[in-house]
């Protein structure tokens, strides 16, 4: 049993059924005599990935959720279906592009990713905070653009995806991508 007492980031809970992970929380102490303590938590569906505010009873007691998290590769996409490989089982498995939603414009082939189970059975992936794609196509940088500010133009990753990137960037070129925003974060190391 997991006690309000035990909430930091990134514990997991479940509550009416349905596995939550802690993301941020706060202590209420009561201002009133007799008012009890609360503990208010921006909590996230495990497997909705939708985020809650959510306010709890100090001392309220929640069952640990079977939730596992194992590392996969993936491996190609097949229409709707997009298929993986459990690299400690070497178990292959496939999710729709409804369960996976955005996270499919990142997905190339041969990507390490992380795989949540719940209840022993696969409802979704996990990227990497950062994960490295190439350009494959953006317009070139025309003299004068930069006179007002950080100017960005787009560029077509090797996945498909758009991403606003500086005007420096040029195609062949590899780039960082913050996967939660979709967001440029820097060139990526040469190797």
């Amino acid at each position: 049993m997991i006690s309000t007492s035990d909430f930091k980031k990134g514990v997991r809970i479940l509550v009416d059924g349905d596995p939550y992970e802690i993301m941020e929380y706060t202590v209420q102490s009561p201002t009133a005599r007799g008012s009890s303590t609360l503990v208010k938590a921006r909590v996230r569906n495990v497997l909705s990935r939708a985020v809650f505010d959510r306010t709890f009873k100090a001392g309220d007691k929640f069952q640990e959720p079977d939730v596992e998290i194992r590392p996969v590769q993936f491996l190609y996409r097949d229409g709707e279906d997009f298929h993986f490989m459990d690299q400690s089982s070497y178990e292959q498995f496939h999710l729709t592009e409804g369960t996976l939603g955005a996270s499919t414009r990142y997905l190339s082939d041969g990507a390490s990713l992380r795989s949540l189970s719940f209840n022993r059975s696969v409802v979704g992936i996990e990227l990497p905070q950062f994960m490295e794609f190439e350009v494959e196509e953006t317009e070139p940088a025309v003299r004068g653009d930069t006179a007002s500010g950080k100017v960005l133009k787009e560029a077509r990753i090797s996945t498909g995806a758009i991403v606003k990137v500086p005007l420096y960037i040029e195609t062949g070129e590899r780039i960082l991508v913050a996967t939660e925003t979709g967001e440029f974060v820097k060139r990526a190391q040469k190797s």
